[in-house]
């Protein structure tokens, strides 16, 4: 078995996790020792992925969960502390993202807007509201926002105006949980090359690179240290923040 590199082993849940960004933060947290629970709408998705890092010796679940429905969302968290005892890290990753369809503000539907805005901004908030219960001292709460907030995209609205929800709703938290010792921040990535993203933009491996500091595409790993650095020890006096990572694309 896997022993952790960071601490005693922590029960991480991450949502979205039956690929791209979702499955990278869980790898990179069951190779630190943590038992990682990956939900995602997609249950055999997820339960694919679990058995892969549980193939390696390391510990994780697989579990299906709808993050727009309350009654899925504390499935999803009894789930947790019967695997784990308890809940120490939230990663609030699962979005609506590449089956959108691009579009002036004006001709997006009223069904896509919800759709969009029921699982990314309802859906942390269902996740984090379920998990409440058994979040205490220290333990850690990631959101997935989006550096397109900052910058703006153009025939996009749902999403930007979805992950601005995200940022909101991440100090509000921040606010209401701190007297019990969690923490709530959010990470905010610039255009990254999954799956999704490819499915999205065909020339997605060149998308961006011209306007950042460092030139070169995005890739999940990048965006891994930073939700491993809020969700660990040393992040323990920071909450509320929003901490942008595209490679100096923009400076906020």
């Amino acid at each position: 078995m896997a022993q952790s590199t960071a601490g005693a082993p922590r029960t991480v849940i991450v949502t979205g996790a039956a690929g791209g960004l979702g499955r990278a933060f869980a790898d990179a947290f069951a190779r630190r020792g943590d038992l990682v629970v990956l939900a995602d709408i997609d249950e055999d998705g997820a339960s694919r992925a679990a058995q892969a890092l549980v193939a390696e010796g390391y510990r994780a679940v697989g579990r299906g969960v709808d993050v727009t429905d309350a009654a899925s969302a504390r499935s999803l968290a009894a789930a947790a502390v019967a695997e784990g005892g308890g809940i120490d890290v939230v990663v609030n990753n699962a979005a609506v993202y590449a089956g959108i369809t691009r579009s002036p503000f004006e001709d997006i539907t009223e069904a896509e807007w919800d759709r969009v805005m029921n699982v990314n901004l309802k859906g942390p908030w269902q996740v984090t509201r379920a998990a409440s219960p058994h979040l205490g001292e220290g333990a850690r709460v990631v959101n997935i926002a989006s550096a397109t907030v900052f910058s703006g995209s153009a025939q996009w609205a749902h999403y930007v105006a979805s992950k601005a929800g995200v940022i909101g709703l991440t100090r509000v938290m921040a606010k209401e949980l701190g007297a019990r010792g969690v923490t709530v921040n959010a990470v905010a990535p610039g255009f990254t090359l999954t799956e999704a993203s490819h499915a999205l933009i065909d020339d997605a491996e060149s998308y961006g690179v011209d306007r950042g500091s460092i030139r070169r595409a995005i890739a999940p790993d990048d965006i891994v240290g930073a939700v491993l650095f809020l969700a660990g020890p040393d992040a323990g006096f920071v909450t509320g923040q929003t901490l942008v990572v595209d490679g100096g694309r923009q400076f906020i």
